[in-house]
């Protein structure tokens, strides 16, 4: 209990000192997470790459599921709560990377992920930046992975469409505000 607390009041102080890269005042409910995780098939995955870690509350889901000799690349830009992630997590499938997701590549080389999971704000971020974090999303993927990611409104849904053959979503109410859950499978053809 205490390290909830005490996650909340890191994760607020990354939000009042950068509001718009950080997105919400409140990390995500483990029940939105699991409703998430539950859209792509973490088990199964050799490569999971997640996006926005903040205190690490996927981060402890994405692991609980994967299997043993999975990678997990997780990307934070906040130095600070990069350095909380690489302390929490001593994990030899973990690798903490605190750089910008639209840098994905080159943190990845040639290995393409069998799951990205993203609690970016992308609602929030500027939009240069947004499109060019969802531009490199396709790309990263293998070619049977999936892209779940958790939002707090429907605005984001025509950006996947343009980007993935096939997007669907659900809601989880039990989140406050309630979440926005997407999958997204399968570059849009040229």
């Amino acid at each position: 209990m205490l390290q909830q607390l005490t996650d909340r009041l890191k994760f607020l102080g990354a939000f009042v000192a950068n509001p718009r890269q950080v997105g919400a005042v409140l990390p995500t409910s483990r029940t939105a997470v699991r409703d998430m995780l539950d859209l792509a098939d973490v088990p199964g995955a050799n490569l999971v790459v997640e996006l926005g870690a903040g205190t690490g509350a996927q981060t402890q889901e994405v692991l609980a599921r994967m299997k043993p000799g999975a990678r997990l690349v997780t990307f934070e830009i906040d130095p600070r709560l990069a350095k909380l992630l690489d302390e929490r997590f001593d994990d030899p499938r973990v690798q903490v990377v605190c750089d910008s997701a639209e840098n994905l590549d080159a943190h990845l080389g040639e290995a393409k992920a069998d799951v990205i999971v993203s609690a970016l704000p992308y609602t929030s971020l500027e939009q240069r930046l947004r499109q060019r974090i969802l531009d490199v999303l396709p790309g990263a993927l293998a070619a049977d992975g999936s892209v779940v990611v958790i939002q707090y409104s429907p605005l984001m849904l025509a950006d996947f469409r343009r980007r993935f053959a096939t997007v669907t979503y659900r809601i989880t109410p039990w989140n406050v505000p309630p979440a926005w859950l997407f999958s997204c499978r399968g570059p849009v053809a040229d």
